[in-house]
């Protein structure tokens, strides 16, 4: 009886989950499956959500996070789980957790956040950045910086907060000229989470202004069609607010749903984005 696709893809995770350190290639999973690579590629593409490449590296990001954890070297680490070099670690690290793996063995420790507190068309807003760029937007409740800044706190335990206003004003200015259509220049973010609160947050980035879409629907953006309620929590857990547009994420039945900044900021974020769009399309 010939396989099911499910059997060639269990069979593939299977050996991809007990040789994830002899990094095999996507030949020898295909082979192992059945097909060729093109066909083994898209079959697994359709059900995992990512490429065999993707999940192998998270497999190999996992392990390497325990080994981290347990106080091993770099390069110890980088052989045991298979890569050549700990420059090839590092370049794993930056693509799925967008920080080095000094920084998350030291748990951010080293790092400098600078923030500050700044206006914005849709009310005061704690900035947080790094050197690489924007990690944090909060707005905040009742013009009080105490919840954001423990929510900064939390996600870099070890950083050290520097308060430096005027280090983060440029980008408060360039947060308000992009909600208010303008782009001027590129703005960098950096993004810590699970590869699925990234595969969710990039999927968010595709939404166009002026649209919305249903959580079912950005689970089908992110590869993942029966993931709905781990979308919801990853949209919940977004670091910053506006540019990742988690406003643009409503109910399957139509209503705005809740938002981690409050139900009505999220109607007037929608609601500017709407008008803009219809003004563009000659409509206003």
């Amino acid at each position: 009886m010939p396989k099911s696709d499910y059997a060639r893809i269990e069979q593939a995770i299977r050996l991809l989950q007990s040789r994830a350190r002899e990094q095999p290639s996507l030949a020898e999973v295909a082979e192992a499956a059945g097909l060729s690579e093109f066909h083994f590629q898209r079959l697994f593409q359709r059900w995992a959500g990512i490429s065999p490449k993707r999940f192998l590296q998270v497999l190999t990001l996992a392990e390497a996070k325990r080994m981290l954890a347990e106080s091993r070297s770099l390069l110890d680490t980088s052989y045991e789980v298979g890569l050549s070099s700990p420059s090839r670690l590092h370049d794993l690290f930056l693509s799925l957790e967008c920080m080095t793996p000094g920084e998350y063995k030291a748990r951010a420790a080293g790092l400098t956040i600078r923030w500050g507190v700044e206006e914005t068309p849709f009310g005061p807003a704690l900035f947080a950045a790094l050197e690489r760029g924007l990690c944090g937007l909060s707005f905040l409740a009742d013009d009080d910086p105490e919840a954001a800044f423990a929510q900064l706190r939390e996600r870099w335990p070890e950083a050290t907060l520097e308060a430096a206003p005027a280090a983060v004003r440029p980008l408060a200015e360039a947060f308000a000229a992009r909600m208010a259509g303008r782009v001027d220049q590129p703005l960098s973010l950096v993004l810590k989470g699970t590869p699925f609160q990234l595969r969710t947050w990039e999927a968010l980035l595709r939404i166009p202004a002026g649209h919305a879409l249903a959580y079912a629907d950005v689970a089908k953006l992110t590869g993942s069609p029966g993931a709905s309620r781990a979308v919801g929590t990853a949209v919940g857990a977004n670091p910053i607010a506006g540019l990742i547009p988690c406003h643009r994420v409503i109910q399957g039945t139509g209503a705005l749903g809740d938002y981690r900044w409050g139900a009505p900021r999220k109607a007037a974020l929608l609601a500017v984005e709407r008008g803009r769009r219809l003004e563009a399309e000659g409509r206003g």
